[in-house]
């Protein structure tokens, strides 16, 4: 029991005092709030890498093990312990063994798999776009308004296309999103406070 009410207390106490630093006026709690935003988000990121690097081997290691796609996986383990052991080994300069790596094997395949996702993108478009209401409809002219501006044959079709995209995206695009930004922040907040005032305790595990 004690194992796992410490890091809720931890959650609680640590939470509580953050809000109060950053809705403080106070030079000092203004100073704190700053030092924790520069110095310690970075460990806490530190840390957050370590935990996804772990997870990523153990459910390879996992799939390894019942024999799912396990070339594949063998090849993502090495290429996980492999990264960081050549930066650590012969630096990240310009000629090291870390930077050939990245240059000529990690940049290819980021590059390939937004290749690959274009062909998702379309498809989901293609779903979402079709004109069956009114809404639907206006949604999908003004998609292809966008993307008719957005190429180099837009201006040619017709010169006021640059000026009604931008009015598109300043306005009822920019009113959407700021929408989708207020429920994203509010839904934090809520998360937030269930967290440091103890209701959500799925974080410590099953065994809560």
């Amino acid at each position: 029991m004690i194992p796992r009410r410490l890091p809720q207390i931890l959650a609680t106490v640590f939470g509580l005092v953050l809000f109060l630093l950053y809705f403080s006026s106070h030079p000092t709690a203004r100073a704190i709030n700053q030092l924790v935003v520069d110095s310690y988000w970075q460990i806490i990121f530190g840390f957050a890498i370590l935990v996804g690097a772990f997870s990523f081997l153990k459910v390879n290691l996992q799939a390894i093990d019942r024999g799912d796609h396990r070339w594949y996986r063998l090849l993502s383990i090495i290429g996980l312990i492999a990264m960081p052991l050549t930066a650590i080994i012969w630096g990240r300069g310009g000629d090291s063994p870390f930077m050939w790596l990245f240059d000529n094997i990690q940049i290819p395949l980021q590059s390939t798999v937004f290749a690959l996702l274009a062909f998702f993108v379309a498809s989901a478009s293609y779903r979402g776009f079709r004109a069956r209401s009114l809404p639907a409809t206006i949604l999908l002219v003004a998609a292809l308004a966008v993307l008719i501006s957005r190429s180099t044959i837009g201006e040619y079709i017709w010169n006021q296309f640059p000026i009604i995209t931008d009015w598109i995206r300043n306005y009822p695009s920019m009113a959407a999103r700021r929408a989708i930004l207020i429920g994203i922040g509010l839904g934090s907040l809520t998360t937030s406070l269930r967290v440091i005032l103890g209701i959500e305790r799925a974080w410590l595990g099953s065994g809560r």
